[in-house]
């Protein structure tokens, strides 16, 4: 009863997008499929935003979208319209309630709420132990993360992108539902780089997020300090009501989790390095990257063997030993690139669309000495 085909550990993006996968794909039709996550997946927890050309495969659930963009520094201020994009945003509640409504529509895929305590391979198979039960199964994809698999090691830096959210309710309409604010450096930096994201949903509502690319977390009071100065300062505004809060850490590292994988063992989502290193961005590169895991599979070679890397994860590592070395400056980087292009080409450049030459106008809007620099050290 308890012997799967395959077991997927965790049912957020990576785990319940593989799931859909897997139900849509003949191939696993004879194939017996477990879903195990410890919470029921009941609550708005988290946000994932992503922008996009167009419909996507994710319009369904969408509950926001934009067509301009904000961006604020310290010596630029920029407003675009970014046609033929929109910056869109899924609520986590709204994607778990799709996706698992669609599982139960699949016969063979089971999902189970249950903690999971640690995993025992052999030559085989692997063995699930939990809270209340264990579990066998051929092949095993879990996204089980912890920091430690990224921070024992020294060759990659490992920086986090961690915010603390507040939604609003104004009693004045003080936000422009048009754009969103995507990066607002602005504020104080402090010796890391820091800035104010804002998404707006009404004229009187909206998402503010203190966010930070650096090392370490702060204490949660000096986020939401943060938050409140922001608010005054940016809107002159102090008669408001907070709906809900978010917090998050997103690993930002170059650093691709292989030793982690074995050949009945892969690591998924933010725990296989599937979140875009240079931005924290993890939806859209998630969906990319399960067509790959299927077809891998599909193809019967072990899990181990699947390697994700293209140019673009060199320039995301180089572009996080800039950031890592002189934290502190960081902002001059966005600034630099916002004041040279335009926001679709950096989207392109961000969704590794581009082709050579476009690289090169993209890496030329970048501060030189930083970047060079550090191309030359990972050279030595």
């Amino acid at each position: 009863m308890n012997k799967y085909d395959y077991i997927i550990i965790g049912a957020g993006a990576s785990g319940l997008l593989l799931a859909d996968a897997m139900g849509n794909d003949s191939f696993f039709a004879d194939k017996k499929i477990l879903i195990l996550d410890k919470d029921a997946k009941k609550t708005n927890d988290r946000t994932w935003c992503y922008w996009e050309k167009g419909k996507g495969q994710f319009d369904d659930i969408v509950h926001k979208q934009w067509d301009e963009i904000h961006f604020e520094g310290t010596q630029i201020s920029k407003r675009n319209n970014i046609a033929p994009y929109s910056y869109k945003m899924i609520r986590g509640i709204d994607f778990y309630n799709h996706y698992l409504n669609r599982n139960e529509g699949y016969k063979n895929i089971t999902f189970k709420q249950d903690e999971v305590l640690n995993l025992e391979e052999t030559s085989n198979e692997v063995t699930v132990r939990t809270l209340n039960n264990n579990y066998v199964a051929d092949y095993i994809f879990t996204s089980l993360f912890n920091y430690k698999m990224a921070t024992q090691q020294k060759k990659y830096p490992v920086l986090q992108q961690h915010f603390i959210g507040w939604e609003i309710k104004t009693k004045d309409p003080i936000f422009n539902t048009s754009e969103v604010t995507y990066m607002d450096f602005s504020i104080p930096q402090k010796g890391n780089t820091r800035f104010m994201y804002v998404l707006p949903y009404s004229n009187n509502t909206a998402l503010i997020e203190y966010t930070l690319f650096s090392e370490k977390l702060l204490p949660k009071q000096e986020y939401e300090e943060a938050i409140k100065n922001y608010i005054w300062d940016r809107y002159k505004c102090k008669d408001y009501t907070i709906i809900d809060k978010e917090t998050g850490s997103i690993p930002m590292t170059a650093y691709d989790f292989r030793e982690h994988h074995s050949n009945r063992i892969r690591y998924i989502g933010t725990a296989g390095g599937w979140a875009k290193p240079s931005t924290g961005y993890t939806l859209m590169s998630t969906a990319k990257k399960v067509p790959q895991l299927i077809n891998h599979i599909k193809n019967g070679k072990p899990l181990k063997k699947l390697k994700l890397k293209n140019k673009f994860w060199y320039y995301d590592l180089l572009f996080l030993d800039v950031i890592h070395h002189d934290n502190a400056n960081g902002y001059r980087v966005f600034e630099s690139l916002f004041k040279s292009l335009s926001p679709q080409m950096v989207f392109k450049f961000l969704d590794e669309k581009t082709n050579l030459w476009e690289d090169i106008i993209y890496i030329n809007a970048c501060p030189k000495t930083p970047f060079i620099k550090a191309f030359f050290k990972r050279l030595s």
